[in-house]
């Protein structure tokens, strides 16, 4: 996407395993925002096949909700929050199946993805690093002007809302930055532009 084009449309997941993974796509059109369509995939009773069945299974489905997701709204980039360094290993590793086949459905599309720590997207959105859920729902609630709406998002959803709101602020200050520090034609006295180059004719 062109550093001076403001339209915007991000798919933010916010992984889980155990729990439910949320999901939520952002539009922007530079100054206004709004959500296309938000939820969660929630996780199934264990089957007697057992773990190894179940974790398979828990994957596909993942996988298949953001395939659809990137079909139906085809997003600029998918942002994904990263894995909270405090997690037990056990619990780090399972995140890291999941955030892989949502890597594995956008890379199957060409679609880039950007990652974000908890802390940066609650920065981002709420202002503070350490906000806790009930904070980041309102004020995905507020920034999204879903005040009025009928169906509000629950917590998972309103993380992945955030995580796609994090993203466009992040790319919209890098445009900012790459508009500011682009070179600028240099002007020359007397005209009002560089003057073009005299070829010599040979004598």
């Amino acid at each position: 996407m062109s550093a001076y084009t403001p339209l915007m449309r991000v798919l933010g997941i916010d992984p889980a395993f155990a729990g439910a993974t949320g999901y939520g796509v952002v539009e922007t059109d530079g100054r206004h925002y709004r959500s296309l369509e938000f939820g969660a995939v929630k996780a199934r009773r264990s089957r007697p096949a057992g773990p190894t069945a179940d974790v398979s299974a828990r994957l596909r489905e993942i996988h298949a909700a953001v395939v659809r997701l990137l079909e139906q709204h085809t997003p600029d980039a998918v942002a994904v929050e990263s894995v909270f360094s405090a997690l037990n290993k056990r619990t780090a590793l399972k995140l890291s199946e999941v955030r892989g086949v949502v890597l594995l459905a956008a890379a199957e599309r060409g679609i880039p993805v950007h990652s974000y720590s908890p802390r940066e997207v609650k920065s981002a959105v709420a202002g503070y690093g350490n906000a806790d859920k009930g904070q980041m729902q309102q004020m995905v609630r507020v920034l999204l002007d879903m005040r009025g709406t009928a169906e509000l998002p629950g917590s998972d959803a309103a993380d992945a809302l955030a995580v796609a709101l994090c993203h466009i602020y992040s790319a919209q200050a890098q445009a900012r930055i790459a508009v500011a520090t682009a070179p600028r034609p240099v002007r020359t006295a007397g005209g009002n532009g560089p003057r073009p180059t005299r070829i010599q004719s040979p004598r």
